[in-house]
């Protein structure tokens, strides 16, 4: 059934894991990108954006040859990881997904503090970690707030990665944007008119926080 509460609860467990990821991940590669030159920063810095452009089938399917159990990665280091057409693979389509999302803005606005704010904080006696925590984030709490509700977004509404690694298989890596997929798929409107509501609604309250927290300073 397209309408199983399973695709609800699933999607709420993806989101959650996905900002709990995009905060810690994505935050700290929105620093390395930003405080850190070496070898292959620019290329690290495009494939960071790559998701904006790139169609979500393609990246799906990309991945699908990388992780599948005769994938890229089993035939280099003989081990295959047990996610494709799990759970998990919903994880990694949502985390990719939004990962621009998260950190260009807070990669943008770390490199729009002042370096004198280091420069004092070092004079206070702040070491890297202590300036990070105790300055620069408190000043990035708008930039976080835009991430994270842009990529929790997308999070909710991915299908094309999902798709080809999750494999749409109901009561197991069936989210609601598949549901609704799925629903249009078997005629029932009446469940696909439902999840469109309560997704679009989402996507509007989602964009109500934007407005309302993004832009404070």
């Amino acid at each position: 059934m397209s309408c199983s509460s399973s695709s609800l609860s699933l999607s709420v467990y993806v989101l959650a894991a996905t900002l709990v990821a995009q905060l810690v991940l994505g935050v700290t590669l929105a620093w390395v990108l930003a405080r850190k030159r070496f070898p292959g920063h620019g290329l690290l810095d495009s494939l960071v954006s790559l998701p904006l452009v790139f169609p979500p089938i393609v990246i799906g399917y990309l991945l699908l040859l990388a992780l599948g159990r005769q994938g890229w990665l089993a035939s280099a280091t003989g081990w295959s990881p047990n996610i494709v057409f799990q759970p998990a693979a919903l994880l990694i389509a949502a985390f990719i997904a939004g990962l621009p999302l998260m950190v260009k803005p807070v990669q943008n606005s770390m490199n729009s503090l002042s370096p004198r704010l280091r420069e004092a904080a070092a004079t206070l006696g702040h070491g890297t970690w202590s300036y990070f925590f105790r300055v620069e984030l408190p000043l990035l709490r708008p930039a976080l707030a835009t991430g994270l509700i842009l990529s929790g977004g997308r999070a909710l509404g991915e299908v094309g990665i999902s798709l080809m690694l999750g494999g749409n298989i109901a009561g197991r890596t069936e989210t609601l944007s598949l549901s609704i997929y799925n629903a249009v798929l078997d005629g029932d409107t009446d469940c696909a008119n439902a999840l469109s509501w309560m997704l679009g609604l989402t996507a509007l309250a989602c964009f109500w926080a934007l407005r309302r927290y993004g832009n404070q300073k």
